[in-house]
C-alpha cells in the first residue's frame, strides 16, 4: 500500500475542501493507496510541535498577503508562515515533492505568489495551482501529478 501525504493550512475553508476532494478522488480511483492529510493548523491548534515526514509529501499553500504587490515593490506573507516552518523542520524540505498553490486570480501577479516564494526558497517545484476551491478539471490534474510523482499507474 502506497502512503500519499498532503499537507497544508487552510484559513477559510477553500484549501480544506480542495484537499478533501482531492483525497476523496484518488481513493475513488487508486486501489491500495492510503491517503493522509496533514492540515498545519491543526497540529498548531492542538499543541503538537512539528515532526519529521516518514515519506515524501505535497504541500498545499494558499496565498495570504500584505502590503506592496508582491513583484516590485514587496509583500508579507501573512497566516500561512507556519507551512514554511513545517517544511523547514528537520529533513522535511528534501522529502516535499513539491508545492500546489492557490489563490485569488483578481490579485494578478500575487496570485499563488507564496506558493513560488516557497519553490525558491526550499528549491522544490510548484507543481500546480488552482483558484478559490478549484475545479473538477484542478482535482484532476492534480491528481495526475501524485500518480505520477508515487507511480500509482505502475
Amino acid at each position: 500500500m502506497k502512503k500519499i501525504s498532503l499537507v497544508y493550512i487552510s484559513l477559510s475553508g477553500n484549501t480544506e475542501s480542495f484537499v478533501t476532494r482531492l483525497k476523496d478522488y484518488l481513493l475513488a480511483q487508486y486501489a491500495d493507496i492510503e491517503v493522509e492529510k496533514i492540515h498545519i493548523k491543526a497540529l498548531i491548534k492542538e499543541g503538537q510541535g512539528f515532526f519529521e515526514m516518514a515519506n515524501p509529501y505535497i504541500a498545499f499553500l494558499p496565498t495570504y498577503l500584505e502590503g506592496g504587490n508582491g513583484v516590485d515593490n514587496g509583500d508579507v506573507e501573512i497566516l500561512t508562515t507556519p507551512v514554511g516552518d513545517f517544511i523547514a523542520f528537520g529533513d522535511n524540505a528534501s522529502k516535499c515533492f513539491g508545492v500546489v498553490g492557490s489563490g485569488n486570480r483578481n490579485f494578478n501577479n500575487q496570485y499563488c505568489l507564496t506558493a513560488r516564494q516557497y519553490s525558491q526558497r526550499f528549491g522544490f517545484p510548484v507543481l500546480a495551482n488552482f483558484e478559490m476551491r478549484g475545479m473538477l478539471g484542478d482535482i484532476k490534474n492534480v491528481a495526475s501529478i501524485i500518480a505520477d510523482l508515487y507511480d500509482l499507474e505502475g
